[in-house]
């Protein structure tokens, strides 16, 4: 958990645009897709950002730019004092010494023609780190960390069930020991005896190493035990920005409201009770935004305001930010969408 205030990373007005071309022989310009539009946020040394939305909301593209995956369209990153945007290729490579990487699939992200002992050589081979037995002994010791066996150096992928694959690609992003690892949804493809083992084990890592998260996901549960503050994101902004269970109890943002009383809850006489907020209609089009807010096509509290203004990203409350012209009349009377903890 979070171990001080000191910001590791901070993220200022990141944007992120696809160009969309028309025409076959003489494309032209006609469009963006919004994927990533005027996000900030800090992440703090020793603690895990949650990253949350829904499919499309722009989490995995904000995780990728930070990297410079995707190079930004406009914005600001620095890393430690560094300006991560202002570093030439051979700077960016010895950053991402301090940067590293868990993905999604991992049955996608491993190279089925490598063996385990080569992938997770590959970051000490490419940064120089280590050869000869000294790599050998840290790959050894990276599964070992992991909770796999050594002896399985020679074996490939495909050998493997999907929980033992991440595992693998958790061993490949500790590689160069990293300051901060993008754990961009490294549980949403397990299934969910092994997302808990999953989560646990990235949780005894951070103890251990000192490790900084942003953790990208769409299981609130989830999201909620591994992180320290969690940030809301949707349609390329982010909504909300809180401490885990400020952000729970109070929430002051219909679309976190609308997530969270969609969470499901073990007790049927609690969940039967409990008021639900129900979001009519998809997610906008993020090439063709709404004006105003980006929330108000699906908000149940958007007035003629909501229409014509895009508000404000502000810190309503001590470390609770959010993005709604009306936060201040959710602090007077909330919206109770489920019990507070005990």
């Amino acid at each position: 958990m979070m171990a001080n205030t000191t910001a590791l990373m901070q993220v200022r007005n990141l944007k992120k645009y696809f160009p969309i071309y028309a025409g076959a022989f003489f494309p032209r310009h006609v469009g963006d897709v919004k994927a990533v539009d005027d996000v900030s946020f800090d992440i703090y040394k020793g603690e895990t950002l949650g990253l949350v939305g829904e499919t499309g909301s722009g989490k995995t593209t904000v995780g990728r730019t930070i990297l410079r995956l995707y190079e930004p369209t406009a914005g600001q990153v620095s890393f430690d004092g560094i300006d991560v945007y202002g570093l030439s290729e051979s700077q960016m490579s010895k950053i991402r010494l301090r940067m590293q990487m868990i993905f999604q699939d991992p049955y996608a992200s491993l190279n089925p023609r490598m063996t385990v002992g080569s992938i997770v050589a590959a970051p000490l081979e490419v940064h120089k780190v280590a050869s000869g037995k000294v790599k050998g002994k840290r790959i050894d010791d990276l599964l070992d960390m992991v909770g796999l066996n050594p002896e399985f150096v020679n074996r490939y992928p495909h050998e493997f069930s999907g929980g033992q694959r991440q595992r693998i690609g958790i061993a490949r992003a500790l590689a160069v020991n990293p300051d901060l690892i993008i754990c961009d949804e490294p549980i949403s493809s397990l299934d969910v005896s092994i997302q808990a083992q999953v989560v646990n084990l990235l949780e005894e890592l951070q103890q251990q190493l000192g490790l900084t998260y942003l953790f990208i996901a769409h299981d609130l549960s989830m999201v909620r035990h591994i992180s320290d503050r969690i940030a809301v994101m949707y349609l390329g902004k982010i909504m909300e920005l809180a401490d885990r269970d400020e952000i729970y109890i109070r929430p002051l943002h219909p679309y976190t409201q609308a997530l969270i009383s969609a969470v499901p809850v073990p007790d049927p006489d609690v969940a039967e009770n409990r008021k639900r907020v129900i979001l009519q209609g998809d997610i906008p089009n993020p090439a063709n935004p709404p004006v105003g807010c980006n929330f108000n096509t699906r908000c149940p509290f958007a007035e003629d305001v909501c229409f014509k203004v895009d508000p404000d990203f502000q810190e309503i409350q001590p470390g609770h930010w959010s993005a709604c012209h009306f936060s201040e009349r959710f602090i007077r009377h909330p919206v109770e969408v489920q019990p507070t903890p005990v």
